[in-house]
């Protein structure tokens, strides 16, 4: 079971492919992160967010973990306006688990 709550039926097929990888990254917390954001915006991501969203998603769990998390900055390269949006989406003063 992926956890995705969005149907793909719509999307073109690189979308598909997107919110698929973004539910089946390797830890539960960023299938999490990840899938609960592309649920709510893949749909409406422009293709260069789209391209700046599938480079995170290449990136380790680890390491965007503690980005989003505030445990380490954000390396300027990947601190684009896509990046923000999945930061602020997920919430800190909430469960990832839900």
């Amino acid at each position: 079971m992926s956890g995705t709550t969005r149907s793909s039926a719509d999307l073109d097929p690189r979308r598909r492919r997107t919110l698929y990888r973004a539910w089946h990254r390797g830890i539960r917390e960023m299938d999490l992160i990840m899938g609960r954001f592309a649920d709510a915006e893949i749909g409406t991501l422009s293709e260069a967010e789209l391209d700046a969203f599938e480079a995170l998603i290449e990136l380790p769990d680890r390491d965007l973990f503690r980005w989003i998390t505030g445990e380490e900055a954000v390396p300027e390269n990947y601190d684009t306006g896509v990046y923000r949006r999945l930061a602020a989406f997920h919430r800190h003063d909430a469960p990832i688990h839900g």
